[in-house]
């Protein structure tokens, strides 16, 4: 039988709070009726849902819990509505200020870096308990941008001496040679994605004061043999793109006092034999190996653009 659209009424007791999570001309209001399908009318702090009963106690329960955040002084930014409601539709009784509370570092443009969806939330704190931690999902899913503001946050309170960011430099085997221009012309294109995400957090004048003083380094993987990591915070990102000798030199480079994220895509493996990928052999090697932990993402959570998860779902249909 189909349901009968009703409508409820919830009133907010701070007008200021209200406005906030109103957005600047009911901005935030009109995103949640596209995305929810119900109708939303405001009249001072008192909203008006109207739909079905499921989309009604659905968008009653983000708003009474955005709401609830923005009294605690959160930044609650437009994106945020989106991840509210897939974290409430896939567990209703998620408390999203455990998830949306706990930052992990603030830009220089004052953006609040906070976990969007549980297994965000799981991987933020797996790295805080574990000396090894593998992150692995799809593009989009915040992997290596979470993992580089815990490094910076490590950094910042004085966790760690350095920052080490690697990838390797190219997918199919760090092969440099055709490619024109000195080491550092050769690589920097492949790196480019770890610059942009120092700069997004720490601005481009001290990130690269930082680099200068090789507090913090990026650099091909291949630079990291030999080598004995200590007192740092390490991320490999690509990680599907190491074969296995080079996963194994990796992980036998970490030190005393260091960390480790390791991320990648399992499907997108750009070695010339996919079976033959470090990562996949890593997982199932060292997955029951204490101190080392695994945290699986899937599209649900994506945090790019919303047609990215379309995207994505679209290619693994096919």
């Amino acid at each position: 039988m189909n349901q009968q659209s009703t409508h409820r009424e919830i009133n907010f007791p701070d007008n200021e709070h209200a406005g906030t999570l109103y957005g600047d001309l009911n901005k935030n209001l009109h995103i949640l009726e596209k995305s929810a399908g119900v109708t939303i009318n405001a009249r001072g702090t008192g909203l008006r849902i109207a739909g079905l009963p499921h989309e009604i106690e659905l968008v009653a329960n983000l708003l009474n819990q955005l709401y609830e955040l923005v009294s605690k002084g959160y930044p609650l930014y437009s994106s945020d509505l989106a991840f509210g409601l897939k974290i409430l539709e896939a567990s209703p009784k998620a408390k999203l200020n455990r998830i949306f509370l706990d930052k992990v570092f603030v830009t220089t443009q004052n953006r609040v870096i906070s976990p969007k969806t549980e297994n965000q939330k799981y991987y933020i704190e797996a790295i805080r308990n574990h000396d090894i931690v593998f992150g692995i999902g799809p593009a989009g899913t915040g992997k290596t941008y979470l993992a580089v503001a815990m490094a910076v946050s490590a950094l910042v309170n004085e966790q760690v001496r350095s920052i080490i960011l690697t990838r390797p430099a190219v997918e199919a085997g760090e092969k440099l040679g055709f490619l024109p221009g000195d080491v550092a012309q050769k690589v920097n294109p492949y790196l480019r994605p770890l610059h942009d995400a120092l700069n997004d957090m720490l601005g481009s004048e001290k990130s690269s004061d930082l680099i200068e003083r090789e507090v913090i380094e990026i650099a091909p993987l291949a630079f990291m043999r030999g080598r004995t990591l200590s007192n740092a915070f390490i991320i490999l990102d690509e990680a599907q793109n190491t074969t296995r000798e080079q996963m194994k030199m990796f992980l036998t480079r970490i030190g005393f006092d260091s960390m480790a994220v390791i991320t990648g895509d399992i499907t997108q493996v750009d070695l010339p034999n996919k079976h033959h990928s470090g990562l996949l052999q890593a997982k199932k090697l060292l997955n029951k190996i204490d101190g080392i932990r695994f945290c699986d993402f899937s599209i649900t959570d994506i945090v790019r653009h919303p047609l990215v998860q379309k995207i994505i779902n679209a290619y693994d249909t096919h």
